[in-house]
């Protein structure tokens, strides 16, 4: 009876490629083209197939853990030190001090994963989106003019305090026309206008 395999659809589009590379349809080269791999992985992983079939195509480490796993006794400890002594810190700190004076050796995420999963530690949401989005500047010179005023006290003490009004080119951040009046009023923006056109 055929054995039962589980595969990645990875896995199976190889099986695939090495069961044409086998009827000699394609070339190691297409094979690689194909799978964006290079002709020496191909090699190998040919090998593979020819020696245990579809088993040499399936990733030896499916079902085992990584090798970087934080270790059960070093997570339990971190994790009673945090709950002893650094309760009120947040990941990075409460990491460091598990380093320096303890002599811990886990990443800060690893803390903070921990911490979270105890619920120590309460996890910053996401920054939400701008509701305003950026528009793309228009495309000719002229087509979009954008006006603003700016109250400053523009003389320092030389001169009154007063605005100034400025025409800006949107296409390429020209400044169009520049006016200096006593107030932003409607009417100020009217005689600036005026001369601008």
């Amino acid at each position: 009876m055929d054995e039962l395999l589980t595969m990645s659809h990875q896995e199976i589009t190889r099986l695939e490629v090495m069961q044409r590379l086998k009827e000699k349809r394609l070339t190691q080269k297409e094979a690689a083209g194909m799978l964006k791999l290079s002709v020496r992985q191909i090699k190998r992983l040919y090998r593979a197939y020819k020696a245990r079939g579809a088993k040499g195509l399936i990733s030896a480490r499916r079902g085992k853990p990584s090798n970087h796993q934080l270790k059960a006794e070093v997570a339990q400890q971190a994790l009673d030190l945090i709950k002893e002594k650094y309760k009120d810190f947040g990941p990075t700190l409460a990491h460091e001090k598990l380093v320096e004076v303890h002599g811990l050796k886990l990443s800060d995420e690893s803390v903070r994963r921990l911490m979270i999963e105890e619920k120590i530690w309460k996890p910053k949401r996401a920054k939400k989106p701008s509701e305003h989005q950026m528009r793309e500047r228009r495309a000719c010179f002229g087509e979009l003019v954008q006006i603003d005023g700016s109250d400053h006290a523009w003389f320092e003490d030389r001169g009154p305090k007063c605005t100034l009004l400025v025409y800006i080119d949107d296409a390429t951040g020209l400044l169009l026309e520049l006016w200096f009046v006593p107030d932003e009023t409607f009417f100020a923006y009217c005689e600036a206008s005026r001369h601008y056109f």
